[in-house]
């Protein structure tokens, strides 16, 4: 098996088992169309935390520690743990920021918005063009010398950080701790929420969730399966192997979908999303570009992770900084459409990207 998720028909294969995952894991018990989003998951893991108090999205998704530790076992045992960094981590944090701001808007990341289009939902598709467009930003920087440095060797121990989080997380999920203020019902509240109404309370049992993830974890970091690389190496290089993944999972999500009737086509009343085009497309301009700036999409920022990159944990730490900041100040996306502040935030996150991007591009000689 090792054997084909490291061969060229890895991404397929890897592909086409996690879209079939990600649509039994709607299956059983996740929110429509988002078995599997490092986007809305995180930002759900942001409001468990306390870091918002949107109070519909908050639980701590099993799913996001479990693929870190699932790609930190992976390399562990095919010996490709090698803990790294220092390739500009606070640029790469605000990207990550700027990235969930974008993925907030449109409501998912780009394997969500893959979801989305397997669900039957179409409005995804205008994601689907915007983060093509901001991959295609990101690339014209890429040729033109676009770089954030070189990550350096760290001592071995430094990889542990991320995998050590991911166990606390899945504690916190089993003990349930208690033992903040009283709320006004006479219960004790806090330091972690749980969702009692809408997208946050609906999730897969847990035991299901914690092997969904480690699966997940363990096929993304063998195959490289990576939803923006598969776009930068399509257009960049014209090498569509990892496209072929993308492929993959879109149909293995449909076909399952449509087996479970969880197919419902149309643009309309889809769950968890909204009908403004627009913003859609501008949304995942945004996060193509930060995404494809910072080396790979969220679910790739998770494995890299997971595998000792210290780059990639300082993105995903980003990440959860801004699904905060996002509901904090209203820029986060609904059902009913974009956040009173989402359309600012997203002009301002754009402009924050095209600057980095120019003032981290060297003309090569």
């Amino acid at each position: 098996m090792d054997k084909i998720l490291t061969s060229r028909q890895g991404p397929l294969v890897a592909g086409g088992v996690l879209g079939a995952l990600a649509a039994l894991l709607v299956w059983w018990g996740n929110p429509a169309n988002m078995g599997f989003c490092a986007a809305c998951f995180t930002r759900d893991i942001a409001g468990a935390l306390g870091l918002h108090r949107a109070g519909i999205v908050q639980y701590l998704r099993p799913e996001i520690p479990a693929a870190i530790l699932g790609a930190f076992a992976s390399a562990l045992f095919f010996r490709e743990y090698a803990p790294r960094g220092g390739s500009s981590p606070l640029v790469r944090f605000f990207l990550g920021v700027c990235a969930m701001f974008g993925a907030l808007v449109f409501l998912g990341c780009p394997w969500r918005a893959y979801l989305r289009v397997a669900g039957g939902d179409w409005n995804a598709l205008y994601g689907i063009g915007g983060l093509a467009v901001g991959a295609l930003i990101g690339i014209a920087f890429l040729w033109n010398g676009f770089s954030l440095g070189a990550a350096e060797r760290n001592p071995k121990a430094t990889g542990l950080v991320m995998p050590v989080i991911a166990v606390i997380l899945l504690a916190l999920v089993v003990l349930k701790p208690l033992f903040g203020p009283v709320g006004s019902d006479g219960a004790a509240t806090g330091p972690i929420f749980f969702s009692k109404e809408g997208p946050g309370a609906a999730h897969a049992p847990f035991l299901i969730s914690l092997a969904g993830g480690l699966i997940i974890g363990w096929l993304a970091q063998r195959s490289r399966f990576c939803t923006v690389g598969a776009l930068r190496d399509l257009f960049m290089l014209r090498d569509g192997y990892l496209f072929r993944g993308i492929v993959s999972f879109t149909v293995a999500a449909f076909v399952v979908n449509y087996a479970l009737g969880q197919f419902h086509p149309g643009f309309e009343k889809q769950p968890i999303a909204h009908t403004q085009e627009l913003w859609n497309f501008l949304g995942m301009v945004l996060s193509g570009l930060a995404f494809t700036l910072a080396g790979g999409c969220p679910g790739r920022q998770l494995i890299m992770a997971g595998e000792g990159d210290a780059d990639a944990g300082v993105f995903v730490l980003g990440l959860l900084t801004g699904a905060a900041f996002a509901h904090n100040f209203s820029a986060a996306s609904s059902g009913a459409g974009v956040g009173p502040w989402g359309i600012p935030v997203t002009i301002a996150s754009l402009v924050v990207c095209l600057l980095i991007g120019f003032s981290c591009t060297r003309k090569q000689a």
